[in-house]
């Protein structure tokens, strides 16, 4: 869309499609940017950047479907440590890989940032000499944490995209010197705000998206250890998603029923 928007004004004005063809321009623009991106940045950073790029090409991680299969677990957990105490999870959350509870949402078990982070609050939960407001301040920091780690990568970008028009005046000054064109300037701006720019801007959503889960999770938990029961405790976590992603009541009771059925080998 960047692409066919811009050069089919620039061509619908009267412009020639060879002049944009700069292969020296762009490497002064984007092999100076890249310089400057790892130079100015820690490996660790390079690393969670490179990481995380092809992320912008994937499908988002969490559906409604996926949802439901976390919070049916969450159900699950709350409703065995009702009945029969909170010790009881002392098995599944050791080793949730071993766990017959766990094993039934493959989901959960797959993103083992979110697993450990059921699993800690859980072994809190269970250890007693806890309250809501001891465990909801760490659950604070452990969530902004984590959306600070996420925003790494995207803040790399977003710098690199900052410094992209500069680098093109410096071409542009480069043309000016030897072909009179401004080709440069052109280029970086375009390379700042149609690309690079975006690409922060998609990578600091999915962070902000990939943080939900955690805020469910935190919903819930804090619930339960406020009184409320599981089936309350998991609206609490159903609530809290957009509603892009949150299923309806029904979905969530249908779930919540399924959990009291054998499921099928």
């Amino acid at each position: 869309m960047v692409i066919g928007s811009v050069i089919g004004s620039f061509v619908g004005v009267g412009g020639h499609l060879p002049a944009l063809v700069q292969p020296f321009e762009l490497l002064c623009i984007f092999g100076a940017a890249i310089g400057a991106f790892v130079v100015s940045n820690p490996t660790s950073t390079l690393k969670k950047t490179i990481k995380a790029i092809p992320s912008c090409f994937k499908s988002g991680g969490y559906t409604k479907e996926k949802y439901l299969e976390l919070i049916a677990l969450l159900y699950e957990l709350l409703q065995k440590a009702r009945k029969e105490g909170m010790m009881s999870l002392e098995a599944d959350v050791a080793a949730p890989e071993e766990s017959v509870l766990f094993q039934k949402y493959s989901h959960v078990l797959k993103d083992h940032h979110l697993l450990d982070f059921i699993v800690d609050y859980l072994r809190m939960m269970s250890g007693g000499n806890v309250n809501v407001l001891e465990v909801q301040d760490l659950m604070d920091e452990e969530l902004a944490t984590h959306h600070a780690e996420a925003s790494v990568a995207a803040n790399a970008i977003q710098k690199m995209a900052d410094g992209l028009p500069a680098f093109g005046i410096v071409a542009a000054v480069m043309g000016v010197v030897h072909t009179m064109g401004l080709v440069g300037t052109f280029l970086g701006i375009l390379l700042a705000y149609g690309f690079i720019g975006p690409v922060a801007d998609l990578l600091n959503a999915k962070g902000r998206a990939e943080a939900k889960p955690y805020q469910c999770v935190k919903a819930v938990l804090l619930a339960s250890l406020s009184g409320y029961a599981p089936p309350i405790a998991v609206e609490f976590g159903r609530k809290v998603l957009f509603t892009a992603d949150r299923p309806s009541f029904q979905e969530l009771d249908d779930a919540v029923r399924a959990t009291k059925m054998p499921k099928s080998a």
